[in-house]
Parts: C-alpha cells; sequence; structure tokens
C-alpha cells in the first residue's frame, strides 16, 4: 500500500517536470547587423557596454510594443543602449537605406517600424509569418539629414512585445561634424584704369568710388596708396584690405 501512494507521488509531479522545462526555449530575437546597430557594436566590442547585456545578447532589447527608446525599457543592463552620447559609430547613408535584420529565434510578425525622432519614415507588413534569417529592408529616410538615429522596431505577432534597435546614421555621407568656416569675400581681380569720381591727389576714401593703381586717399588721418585698381565698397575700408591699399 506504501508502495502505490509513492508511486502515485511521483507520477503526479512528472506533469509539472513538463511545464517548467520549455520556458524560454521559445523566445523570440532579433536586432539590425548591418548598419551595425549599437547592440550589434557592443556585441563586436567596439566599445565597452558593461559584462553585460548587449555585450552577449545584442538581440534582447525587448519590450510592450510602443516603448521610444532603444533598450527596450525592461532590461536595466540594456540602458547603456539609450545614451546618445557614448560615442556610437555612425554610418553614412543616402537619401534611402538598407537596414538588415539577424534573428537569434524567429517569431511571427506583425510589422516593423523604422522613426527618426516620432516620424514614422518606414513601415513592412509581416502578415504574421516567420521571417526569413536575414531579412533586410530598404528604408526611405524621408528628407531627413545630417546625423540622425533611426529606430527599429521589429513588432512580434503573438505577443505584446517588441524587439528594439537602434543605428546612428549621417545622412548625405558627408562629415558627422562639419567644421565652421567664415567666409571672406576676397578683394577683386580687375584691373580696370577707371578714373571715374577719382578723388584728387590726397582726398578722402569714400565707398562706391572707383580708385585707379598709384591712386592716393587718406583715411582717418592718414595715407595710402592703391595697390590694385578697384571699386571701393563698404567694409574695403584702406585699413581692412592690404591686398588694395598699402599704408605711406
Amino acid at each position: 500500500m506504501k508502495l502505490t501512494r509513492k508511486a502515485a507521488l511521483v507520477t503526479a509531479a512528472i506533469p509539472a517536470l513538463v511545464l517548467i522545462t520549455p520556458v524560454g526555449s521559445a523566445s523570440a530575437h532579433g536586432y539590425v547587423s548591418s548598419p551595425a546597430s549599437r547592440a550589434a557594436q557592443c556585441a563586436a566590442g567596439v566599445l565597452d557596454c558593461g559584462p553585460t547585456g548587449p555585450r552577449y545578447e545584442p538581440q534582447s532589447a525587448e519590450g510592450p510594443k510602443g516603448q521610444t527608446t532603444c533598450s527596450g525599457g525592461t532590461r536595466q543592463d540594456f540602458e547603456v543602449l539609450n545614451d546618445d552620447n557614448k560615442g556610437w559609430k555612425v554610418t553614412n547613408v543616402g537619401s534611402t537605406m538598407t537596414v538588415t535584420w539577424t534573428f537569434t529565434a524567429r517569431h511571427a510578425t506583425r510589422d516593423y517600424e523604422y522613426f527618426i525622432g516620432n516620424t514614422r519614415v518606414g513601415f513592412v507588413a509581416g502578415n504574421n509569418q516567420q521571417p526569413n534569417n536575414p531579412t533586410s529592408h530598404s528604408i526611405n529616410l524621408g528628407g531627413f539629414t545630417g546625423r540622425q538615429k533611426l529606430r527599429a522596431v521589429w513588432n512580434i505577432g503573438d505577443t505584446v512585445n517588441a524587439f528594439y534597435s537602434c543605428i546612428d546614421i549621417n545622412i548625405g555621407g558627408g562629415p558627422t561634424n562639419p567644421p565652421t568656416t567664415t567666409t571672406t569675400t576676397p578683394p577683386p581681380t580687375t584691373t580696370t584704369t577707371t578714373t571715374t569720381n577719382q578723388p584728387p591727389v590726397g582726398g578722402t576714401w569714400a565707398p562706391n568710388t572707383a580708385y585707379a593703381t598709384g591712386a592716393t586717399v587718406t583715411y582717418d588721418g592718414v595715407s595710402y596708396r592703391c595697390r590694385q585698381a578697384h571699386t571701393s565698397l563698404v567694409g574695403w575700408e584702406p585699413p581692412n584690405v592690404a591686398a588694395l591699399w598699402e599704408r605711406i
């Protein structure tokens, strides 16, 4: 009688083991591998992203649908993906770009969405089918230019969750931080010898006046000789344009 009771207890425990074992084995995971997303850069060791999180699981930036973060918002060790100042590698792209997803576990897909800020610049239906691995999409970047952050979202078809992947891009392919330049109008190269309104030698410099090579003027009590013929403009006062005037 005792043996029969023990066997019954063992038998009763088996279904519990069967239920516990599969947990986590069917979860879906994916990330943008090209251009290298932030998670992909962490996995490749391009940047130090910490000892856990995207360093070993670039495919696991998962969270509820509708998130606006790069991390998915559910795992603290993925928060590094939200740091816009970390020095992520930027990819130069044109007005359109190809985005490639890599999946470590495929899942029925509702759709894919692509955002720059709050603007959705791309949408691809998933038709509730399992995706190919890898899967690529061509995205029109909607007239944006310069340095941008593209947020790619893989919306799962049969759960409330999505997977998030951020890519740092430079639309237009120029320098990511163009240098500040100051444009200076060069002196004219005209060789005209027109003497209209030419002041007499020793006259006071005036704008909108034609000066011949060798003409002399005074400005603020200082005398100058014209180096090359030109018509004066405001801003070309003798002390400001040594290419046109020499002090005498």
